[in-house]
């Protein structure tokens, strides 16, 4: 497994990423064994010519509703990653990190067809372009589509990185001003919410490499340092420094960095 993902280039910028990325992938959903499953495999990736027509169609298919028909939502969706191809470059980064963090992803394919999680994210990817681009009634009916389908509210408006893991996905709250940076893995149940400031930035900032644990609600407009860890059913209220692990309700800090330590009062 590390000599197959060390082959890929190191960002989904680099020349190479997403050919790559795609004839793997391909090569493993096709090869698929089992009849009964074969033309799901066939319907959803085998039978399109690259990464960004799989994507469209998988988008259309899971969102569609009486509002909207599957052929008009591949049309929209087709027409953003056109002009906006860093959308199916993150989408394949976010593949790539889940089979990197996930023991239970066994390839490429898996997550595309079958992990809700990336699923939100990539729907959440061209709503966050639809709200950039001034168009957001149809954003927030991607969002309201979203947290129907998957139970999982992601606010258009919030601003997430790249290789993000979201792993089970249900009942996550991402809130409208939050910022994700890159790397970060989110379990079931978070909240990344307000505290009912009315305006502003009211969210938290979740820096590169965090790991927020099941149930973790991390409230109002605070920061999560680089590489930090929140353990699960954690309520963070204030800071977390960078590679520190917070622990509890209230959250206090257990670990700075490499070093093990009591900080029992360290109250954050």
């Amino acid at each position: 497994m590390a000599d197959f993902l060390d082959s890929f280039p190191h960002s989904s910028s680099e020349p190479g990423f997403l050919e790559k990325f795609w004839t793997v992938m391909k090569a493993q959903a096709c090869g698929c064994a089992d009849a009964l499953i074969r033309d799901l495999f066939a319907v959803n990736i085998c039978n399109h010519p690259d990464f960004a027509s799989a994507l469209a169609s998988l988008i259309s298919t899971k969102l569609t509703d009486r509002a909207m028909s599957e052929q008009t939502l591949m049309e929209l969706v087709t027409s953003i990653l056109k002009e906006d191809p860093a959308i199916t470059r993150a989408a394949a980064s976010d593949i790539v990190a889940t089979l990197q963090r996930d023991p239970a992803c066994p390839d490429l394919a898996t997550p595309f067809l079958f992990f809700k999680g990336f699923h939100a994210l990539q729907a959440y990817r061209i709503s966050h372009h639809l709200w950039k681009a001034g168009r957001r009634p149809l954003a927030y009916h991607f969002q309201s589509r979203v947290n129907e389908k998957f139970g999982i509210d992601i606010h258009p408006a919030a601003r997430i990185g790249q290789r993000i893991t979201i792993d089970h996905g249900t009942g996550i709250v991402i809130g409208e001003t939050t910022i994700i940076e890159d790397d970060v893995s989110i379990f079931q149940n978070v909240t990344l919410g307000g505290t009912g400031k009315n305006s502003g930035q009211r969210h938290p900032i979740i820096r590169q490499g965090c790991l927020i644990g099941a149930g973790a609600k991390i409230l109002g407009h605070l920061e999560i340092g680089a590489h930090a860890r929140v353990g699960a059913a954690s309520v963070v209220l204030g800071n977390v420094p960078p590679r520190a692990t917070a622990v509890g309700n209230p959250a206090r800090i257990v670990r700075f960095g490499d070093m093990d330590q009591d900080f029992t009062n360290y109250q954050i």
